[in-house]
């Protein structure tokens, strides 16, 4: 008979998600992840066969906390402002966590279409908000990718701390970058 587990899986996890918090992932060890929850390593392994397990487990719990950000952006109107700026209050808040999410490297090189899980399976709304805007369903997704570029781009300034916009300024720039792009596509011009 296995031995009783001292930890529950949502334990550990929760605990190794606070050490990439504070550390980063590359800081995600056995032995932090035990000093952290005052253990040694072993009641870690009646849970989880080993730390791969571990950060795979905590990988899926930090994309549940940024799926969060999206579906809060989602009620914005329009839903793909809010989106960005939900993307992006992840990228500031949860610096560590979107580093790990969002930067680093991949087995596979994704598509525009697939890189973010959440948004991806919210993409009807979101284009179907580009496209209230009297846009082609073609308009719409050259804009959005722009768009989710740009966002990216901004995140990423802020989770490595390279920037430190107000979100109201964020707001403002992705208004101005849609309203720009907008222009463009409805002058006829390619972007």
């Amino acid at each position: 008979m296995p031995p009783k587990a001292k930890f529950s899986k949502e334990q550990i996890v929760s605990a190794a998600l606070d050490i990439i918090r504070e550390d980063g992932a590359s800081e995600l060890t056995a032995r932090a992840l035990a000093k952290k929850l005052g253990s040694s390593a072993c009641p870690i392994f009646t849970v989880f066969d080993n730390m791969e397990d571990v950060m795979r487990e905590t990988v899926k719990a930090a994309y549940r906390l940024y799926d969060g950000y999206i579906t809060e952006g989602l009620k914005d109107t329009p839903a793909f402002k809010g989106v960005g700026m939900q993307y992006i209050a992840f990228a500031i808040k949860e610096p560590k966590l979107f580093q790990l999410l969002f930067m680093t490297e991949k087995e596979q090189k994704p598509t525009l279409e697939n890189v973010l899980p959440t948004i991806d399976n919210n993409y009807p709304i979101i284009l179907s908000s580009v496209k209230t805007y009297g846009l082609s369903d073609m308009n719409a997704e050259r804009i959005y990718k722009h768009l989710w570029v740009y966002s990216h781009g901004i995140a990423v300034l802020c989770a490595t701390r390279l920037c430190s916009l107000t979100m109201e300024e964020i707001g403002n720039m992705l208004t101005e970058i849609f309203i720009a792009l907008l222009k463009e596509v409805k002058a006829g011009e390619k972007l």
